[in-house]
């Protein structure tokens, strides 16, 4: 994907969860957005095709998938089931629901909650069980993007939260269509952050954005620009690593007063692209 003025730019579902599927692509549509984030859970049964069909009828592309079952083991969002071999194979099951739909596009996942505390044990079981993963979606077309996730949700829904640990399982799966998910709200305050980006290079998959205040919730993020992460120098990074991909939108904003998925769900997005394009102007310079 060649640079660009402004980065490009996608939406996840989960930022606007509120809204019906229906909604999402009509609103995405009405301002501009070129791609988005299919979270799963917002696909029903014997619509799931008919729904895939209608983001093409829309103009949209999927610039990732958020399955229902998406961690290796249970975690506090994705409790069921709770044995890892039907885990993975609902994993695969969606993928090969997507159908052609699947091709080049970053199926995301994470570890959830290490059985135990044994974070090592978890780590090991990783290399193996996303290294049969990755064969499957390979045979699909799709890649299989790890997410480490933010400290504040250590054992709860993951047992790795820098992108080093995330490298390391990349490497101990070794595939080609296996790499990383980066979030910078879960990984800008990981040591030498911007070192580690540029460290994973091609293994960069998708890249997600909103903004960090102290958390009052388990899903608690802001718009971009109205926080803490320091967007130039991560943008930098990013392109330094030579991502060239998709920077999308993903705020959850839940079990809070002022939830932003109870306001303006557009304004959200209009003031996070906004933002993100000033920063991105200020990372090419």
């Amino acid at each position: 994907m060649a640079e660009n003025a402004s980065p490009p730019f996608s939406v996840s579902e989960f930022t606007t969860m509120p809204w019906t599927f229906e909604q999402d692509l009509d609103h995405y549509r009405r301002l501009d957005v070129p791609a988005l984030e299919v979270c799963e859970i917002k696909l029903s049964g014997p619509e799931y095709g008919a729904h895939l069909e209608q983001i093409d009828a829309a103009g949209l592309q999927i610039s990732s998938v958020q399955p229902v079952v998406r961690t290796l083991y249970p975690s506090q969002s994705q409790p069921e089931p709770k044995d890892l071999t039907q885990r993975m194979e609902r994993f695969r099951e969606t993928i090969h629901r997507f159908g052609r739909w699947a091709h080049g596009v970053p199926f995301v996942t994470n570890t959830g909650i290490p059985p135990n505390g044994n974070m090592a044990e978890t780590i090991r079981t990783a290399g193996t069980r996303y290294r049969e993963l990755s064969e499957f979606a390979a045979d699909h077309g799709a890649t299989v993007a790890l997410e480490p996730l933010n400290p504040s949700i250590q054992n709860i829904e993951t047992a790795i939260w820098l992108l080093g640990q995330g490298m390391r399982i990349v490497e101990e799966v070794d595939r080609p269509n296996f790499g990383l998910c980066v979030d910078f709200w879960n990984v800008f305050q990981n040591p030498d952050v911007e070192g580690a980006i540029r460290g994973a290079g091609e293994k960069i998959l998708i890249v997600q954005v909103s903004d960090w205040q102290t958390p009052r919730s388990y899903a608690d993020r802001h718009i971009v620009g109205q926080g803490e992460i320091p967007f130039v120098p991560l943008l930098r990074a990013t392109r330094e690593a030579g991502y060239r991909g998709y920077y999308e939108l993903e705020i959850f904003s839940d079990g809070v007063s002022d939830s932003l998925w109870s306001g303006d769900m557009e304004q959200v997005i209009t003031e996070s692209r906004q933002a993100l394009n000033a920063f991105w102007a200020q990372a090419l310079r």
